[in-house]
């Protein structure tokens, strides 16, 4: 027979007493109870003081029962005691902890501390068989409420071993053991995962696209955690969230209002409805960093104006917008007053889409409240219909491809019926079960104090990291040296850290401050994510423009990736870094480390081939010879000659003259009605696909619409992407819907005999 092993769950205790090895009676009852729950096939961790226990709270989440000594460190007042009560209950409102006391001591127990114990052990009268089954009892009690819904139904099913004569075929992974190849897959993912990849087939487990059953329940679940009326799993990502949204709220011809700062599944969703776009243009600073819509333009009488000056807009569309996009948080982490948009937004559209991929976190720390969509009680819902999109692997914990969709139905609803064609639309019907059941397992994870506690650490952690990089800073700027910085309000280093953790004025965009460099923007109306941090790089000016020195962000980036760091996403002058629920110090001190490096190296002009060897042999005659800063220079000489961040500014903040629908570029795109028209003969012609830049990964031009003059800022800023891939070999910019041929950017045009037609 083969040898197989399947993980098993493991019940594990914290007992934490300081008489754990003490000649003593109480610490001959201690040592009894731990010899009585390992005896039980429990794994014990001791602690011999309320410090030691917080630390392992702190640091092993696999813990199913706590006992803890009511007299800890002989403290009499309790006040030790106390305090790690309170903190366990801060992180975990389910775990079973049992106070060990002696029964003199019962009348002097506050009501405060019985209230968040769950059992009192006389360690002294009571047995440790009675107490080891006591606690043994409540942690296989506190297993079965921890899990949700769907995780207990699919690990209660694989645990029962029924023969399967339904798809996948490797039917619960023995496929791969027949094959050399196969075994090494069998091995490295483990059979609990390949027992977990069923088919919908499996009633036990409900259906994906039913909405019932175990599923169904995990979708209910949800939508109480994050406040929806309704919520649906998605299993291809937030892009196909996006998509399934609009394909049920947009018919062909209807307006649909579109933040231009959307992902590419809003241009997908755009192709698919034949919807017509009239699009919403949010601000950019000297950085290049994407702004909000100001409210002035979600305003009715200026979306009114807008939808009147939009070409595409022809007679017989009906003129009221049926659906509106907007994206939240942004990519660089600057967040809405959710509910001052849909105040905005109100009397123009009845379903409001708040696309917040990036921001599935938000509902679980009150240092984001009225910031996302689903805020506050969605019994107290009225006015819009409103939808939120969250990847859930991004910043959360589920796995790659985890998405949710939830709904606040309001005025011109989607009933679930017509709904769910479209989510059949998009949805496979051969889901792949993990992903579903990360989903709950997030859920889970956000519920109750769970979700307050490490979007709490998270954003801790961020605070910190920007207090150190602010004061290193200042410190090489008092000497009049440089040194990297980071975006957000000016010295943020002085502030009370948990003033700057908790309180969301902090980081809110106020009118005229010239950190953020969005001008007399709305009080209140945007705030910046701790979580998200830009660190910037020397060379832009203050007051805009670049300086006469600098140090391009790609280049620092290449550094950072050679120390095993990698960078989230990468401007000319800022580099983005997310501090998610995984972040820990060590991790955002070996960043801060890998800087200074850097600094280093570039004040030493250390060679490339120590510092950067691949860079070298990417393209040795352009670069032997040359130190880190002498590259640097080259790099923001480059910048500065071409102007490339003047025109990622200028493409970003004006729009392109529409001469057709997306939907109708992608006709003649399909009927094969294009040409690939490099990039010196582009101006004035049609484009049959996107253009979208990376960075920042948003759509430049759209199908359908216009390249504008050769000197104008579409062509101008495409032509600096060019120039710099030409004279930077292994630093080129990944630019959708452009082919590099040879050094020669080629874009697909609808043929000239098509692009007037609509």
């Amino acid at each position: 027979m083969i040898q197989r092993s399947t993980k098993r769950l493991h019940l594990r205790a914290l007992v934490v007493d300081d008489e754990l090895t003490s000649l003593t009676a109480e610490g001959r009852a201690a040592r009894a109870l731990v010899h009585e729950l390992k005896g039980r096939s429990m794994d014990v961790v001791e602690a011999a003081s309320a410090e030691d226990g917080h630390s392992v709270i702190l640091s092993d989440s696999a813990l199913h029962a706590i006992l803890m000594d009511w007299t800890l460190g002989g403290d009499h007042d309790h006040a030790n005691a106390t305090s790690l009560l309170d903190f366990v209950r801060s992180r975990n409102d389910k775990i079973p902890i049992f106070l060990m006391a002696e029964r003199g001591e019962a009348s002097s127990i506050p009501t405060s501390v019985m209230e968040q114990v769950d059992e009192f052990i006389w360690t002294l009268e009571d047995t440790a068989a009675f107490v080891g089954g006591r606690v043994a009892a409540a942690s296989k009690r506190y297993l079965e409420v921890m899990m949700p819904p769907l995780a207990a139904a699919l690990m209660k099913f694989t645990q029962e071993y029924e023969y399967s004569w339904h798809t996948p075929g490797h039917t619960g992974g023995t496929a791969f053991l027949k094959s050399p190849v196969g075994r090494v897959f069998f091995d490295y993912f483990g059979e609990n995962l390949l027992r977990s990849d069923l088919s919908v087939s499996v009633g036990a487990l409900g259906s994906l696209l039913d909405h019932t059953g175990p599923i169904g329940e995990h979708e209910k679940y949800a939508a109480r955690v994050f406040g929806a009326h309704r919520t649906y799993c998605v299993t291809n990502g937030t892009s196909t969230s996006n998509r399934l949204i609009m394909t049920a709220a947009v018919a062909r011809d209807q307006i649909a209002l579109c933040d231009r700062n959307c992902h590419k599944s809003i241009e997908h969703g755009l192709v698919l409805t034949g919807g017509v776009p009239t699009y919403l243009v949010p601000l950019r600073n000297r950085y290049g960093i994407i702004g909000p819509i100001p409210p002035s333009r979600l305003a009715k009488t200026a979306i009114d104006a807008a939808i009147g000056a939009n070409p595409l807009v022809g007679a017989g569309i009906e003129r009221r917008p049926v659906y509106s996009v907007i994206t939240n948080s942004t990519y660089d982490g600057l967040c809405y007053n959710a509910r001052r948009v849909q105040e905005l937004l109100d009397p123009s559209v009845d379903r409001i889409h708040f696309d917040e991929a990036w921001y599935a976190y938000a509902r679980f720390n009150p240092i984001y409240r009225d910031r996302h969509a689903m805020h506050g009680d969605p019994v107290d819902h009225q006015g819009p219909t409103v939808f939120a999109t969250h990847s859930t692997h991004k910043l959360l914990a589920a796995l790659s491809q985890a998405s949710m969709l939830h709904v606040r139905d309001g005025r011109s609803p989607i009933p679930h019926a017509r709904f769910n064609e479209s989510f059949m639309m998009h949805a496979s019907t051969s889901p792949f079960y993990p992903i579903i059941v990360s989903n709950d397992v997030t859920t889970a994870m956000m519920d109750g104090p769970g979700g307050p506690a490490l979007t709490g650490e998270s954003i801790e952690e961020a605070v910190a990291f920007r207090q150190t990089m602010g004061r290193v800073h200042r410190q090489f700027v008092e000497k009049g040296d440089w040194f990297f910085n980071t975006w957000n309000p000016d010295r943020l280093e002085e502030a009370d850290a948990h003033e700057l953790a908790t309180n969301p004025d902090a980081w809110v965009l106020h009118p005229g401050e010239s950190w953020h460099g969005f001008g007399d923007i709305e009080d209140g109306y945007c705030m910046l994510d701790p979580i998200k941090v830009s660190v910037v790089t020397p060379g832009v000016k203050e007051e805009g423009g670049l300086g006469t020195s600098g140090i391009p962000a790609t280049l620092v980036t290449a550094y950072l990736h050679r120390r095993g760091i990698e960078v989230e996403k990468t401007t000319d002058f800022t580099l983005l870094f997310l501090f998610s629920i995984g972040i820990t110090k060590g991790k955002w001190g070996t960043l801060l480390n890998a800087l200074l490096d850097f600094k280093r190296d570039y004040d030493r002009n250390t060679a490339l081939a120590e510092v950067l060897p691949e860079i070298l042999a990417a393209g040795p005659d352009v670069y032997r010879g040359l130190g880190l800063r002498d590259l640097a220079q080259e790099m923001f000489a480059q910048l500065r000659d071409t102007r490339q961040t003047h025109w990622l500014a200028e493409a970003f903040s004006t729009l392109p003259a529409p001469v057709m629908t997306p939907a109708a570029a992608y006709q003649r795109l399909v009927r094969d009605r294009i040409e690939h028209v490099p990039l010196d003969r582009l101006a004035d012609r049609v484009l049959a696909t996107s253009v979208v830049p990376y960075p920042p990964g948003i759509p430049m031009l759209m199908p359908g619409e216009a390249t504008g003059a050769a000197n104008g800022p579409y062509l101008s800023y495409l032509r600096a992407l060019s120039l710099w891939d030409s004279r930077f070999p292994g630093f080129g910019h990944d630019t959708h819907g452009v082919e590099n041929r040879g050094g020669t950017y080629y874009v697909q045009c609808l043929k000239a005999d098509a692009d007037g037609e609509r």
